[in-house]
This record gives structure tokens, C-alpha cells and sequence, in this order.
């Protein structure tokens, strides 16, 4: 039996009412521009409040407005994203900046519906803005909403499916209130964030409760229903740190895909049964087409991305012979240590830079 209309208004009295009174001091809920909660929902896409604060506030601080950002090289945009990963969202978001300036006359969408045009918005993010920002009222359902949900009304389908997903978001549709929904958007996803956690829900403090299907049942603890994860696979690889004359050969990857965009100490995967050194002069050839010869190991270091994890082999190498000509890599760069903090790179060439000083 569907009981979201029945149950929607004491949900939305009691999420509106510890979410005034209990919400986190963020800077862009002091505000509704709607460039700062832009640019706040990108940073916050696969990113720990927390960790992505300092982030917002650096990032506005450079940034201002969608002209600042839309008149910015990549280079700039990469710089101030460098670290937070996922950059395929920077790259969006300086793309949609110039779109916005170009071609909408400097002005932001005000609808869902019009911000879902624009480069690395999607339903969720286009919601969270419209709604937050003008009042429109419109779900958001990301990770912590559909957490609430499915426990709120003890959903039993996988969450990850297509038609569970699309029950969430038609619940969440339903419960939206007609006034104030941005605040009560965020309040599901405060709740989701800061109560209705992954593991251990704090029912005891939650504002809703009394209104819980799966709590009622003692069920919480299994909602949602979820796919096993798979174990991400692991991967070797060489990283040829190429000196010449004391510069540092950096190369800059392809604008699509995994690090689009930045600079990188060129790597390789290892083969099977191959050797680092064959590795590295393998990768020079192919990558570069120079020859090098390796010499000293300055460091071993494990990392992990949403897919992969790797072991990187990090060796300082001299150049033998040829020029550098990018053959993966979009252009190179000799520069000297001192200078590569100006460039974006990846957070474990961070590592390796921290063993080279």
C-alpha cells in the first residue's frame, strides 16, 4: 500500500523543523546565489563535506562568478580542483561557465529542466540547484536520500536498479512540500549525511522517526538493499621520472578520461614477467618515442582510484636519445622542480614529488 501521501506531511513538519534548528553552518546555505550552490553541488559530487570545503572556498575565492570562471584557462580551473579527483567535473564546469557566457548571455538557468542543458548536470544536481536556490519544487535524490527513503518506507527492491531508483525518486517527488523545498531537500540530505548513516543509524535522534517503516519493523540495519561491490583490480606500473639538465619531463594526459587534462610523471603497466627497466624503456618508446636509461628507485607507493588500484614504481631516468613526442599524452614539458607546483598534477604524483624533494 503506497502511504507516501499520508505520511508526507508529519515528514516534512519534523525534517523542516530540526533542519532550521540543527542544520551545519555551510557557507553556500548563506546564500542563494545560484553560482555558489553550483559550484558547491559539483565539489560535493563524490566528496565528503569536509573534505570539500576548503575546496568551495578556494574555488569561489578564484573564481567569483560564471564570467571569472568561464574567462579562466583549464589550466587554472585543473590547478584549483587538483587533489579532489573526478576531474571530468572541473573540466564540466568550466565548459557549462563558457556555455552560460557565450551562448545564455552570462545568465544561470532557473528551471530543473533548463539546468540539466548544461555539461556534468544531471537530474540530482539540477534539482538540488533549481530548488534551493529559486524554489522550485523539485526532488534530489543522491546516495543519502536514497538511503532516508528506503528505509523511511522500508523499500525491499535493490537501490541500485533502475526501478527501485525510479520509486525513490517518485516518493521524493511526492514528499517535496510546496514551500521551502530547498530546505527540506537539504534537510534529506543532512539527515542521510549526519543520522541516517550507513552503518548504525542514529534512530534514537532522528527527527522522523516515528514515521520509519524500517525502524518499526528493526529492519534499518538492512535497508537499502544494495549489490555487492566488486573488489577493484590491481595493477603494477612503471613511472619514468626524466631528467634532463634538472628539469622534470612532465606530460600532459588527453582531456578525456581517467586524469583528463592534468600532468603527469609518464607511467606504464608492467607486462607480465617483464622488469621495471624493460618496463620504463618500453614506456618511453611508446609513450614519447625517446630512449632512456633508468637508474635509482625514488619510491614505491600504493593508490587507489574508484576502479583500480595500483602499485607505482617511481624510477629517476636520463634521456639518451630523441625528442619528446607525445604520442598518448597531448604535449611535454620540461620544468624545473621548483616550477611543477604551478601545473595540476595527480595526487600520487604528489607523493613522488614529496620523495624527489
Amino acid at each position: 500500500m503506497d502511504t507516501t501521501g499520508r505520511k508526507a506531511p508529519p515528514i516534512r513538519r519534523a525534517l523542516l523543523r530540526w533542519f532550521r534548528s540543527q542544520a551545519r553552518d555551510l557557507p553556500w546555505r548563506r546564500t542563494h546565489d545560484p553560482y555558489a550552490v553550483w559550484i558547491s553541488e559539483i565539489i560535493l559530487q563524490q566528496t565528503r563535506i569536509d573534505q570539500g570545503l576548503p575546496y568551495f572556498e578556494r574555488f569561489i575565492a578564484a573564481f567569483p562568478d560564471v564570467a571569472a570562471l568561464a574567462h579562466a584557462s583549464e589550466d587554472a580551473v585543473l590547478k584549483r580542483w587538483e587533489g579532489l579527483g573526478y576531474y571530468s567535473r572541473a573540466r564540466n564546469l568550466h565548459k557549462a561557465a563558457q556555455h552560460v557566457v557565450h551562448d545564455l548571455g552570462g545568465i544561470l538557468p532557473r528551471t530543473a529542466e533548463a539546468w540539466q542543458t548544461l555539461p556534468g548536470v544531471g537530474r540530482y544536481t539540477a534539482g538540488a540547484i533549481a530548488s534551493i536556490a529559486f524554489g522550485e519544487r523539485v526532488p534530489v535524490v543522491d546516495g543519502n536520500v536514497k538511503r532516508v527513503l528506503a528505509r523511511l518506507f522500508d523499500i525491499e527492491g535493490c537501490i541500485d536498479d533502475a526501478t527501485t531508483t525510479n520509486k525513490l525518486w517518485d516518493i521524493a517527488a511526492r514528499l517535496v512540500p510546496p514551500s521551502a523545498p530547498g530546505d527540506f531537500n537539504q534537510a534529506m540530505m543532512e539527515l542521510g549525511a549526519r543520522i541516517c548513516t550507513p552503518r548504525n543509524p542514529a534512530c534514537e535522534t532522528c527527527p522522523a522517526c516515528g514515521s520509519c517503516d524500517a525502524r518499526a519493523a528493526g529492519v534499518q540495519e538492512a535497508r537499502p538493499v544494495r549489490r555487492a561491490r566488486r573488489v577493484a583490480p590491481h595493477e603494477e606500473q612503471v613511472v619514468a621520472i626524466i631528467v634532463r639538465n634538472g628539469r622534470y619531463l612532465l606530460a600532459r594526459r588527453p582531456p578525456r578520461g581517467l586524469l583528463g587534462g592534468l600532468w603527469e610523471f609518464p607511467a606504464a603497466a608492467i607486462a607480465p614477467g617483464e622488469t621495471h627497466t624493460a618496463a620504463l624503456e618500453r614506456a618511453a618508446r611508446d609513450l614519447l618515442a625517446v630512449e632512456i636509461r633508468p637508474s635509482g628507485l625514488v619510491a614505491t607507493i600504493n593508490h587507489t582510484y574508484s576502479h583500480l588500484r595500483v602499485t607505482l614504481h617511481a624510477y629517476r631516468c636520463s634521456l639518451l636519445a630523441g625528442r619528446p613526442s607525445p604520442r598518448f599524452h597531448t604535449e611535454t614539458r620540461w620544468v624545473a622542480l621548483a616550477h611543477i607546483d604551478r601545473y595540476a598534477i595527480p595526487r600520487a604524483n604528489h607523493r613522488l614529488l614529496a620523495a624527489l624533494s
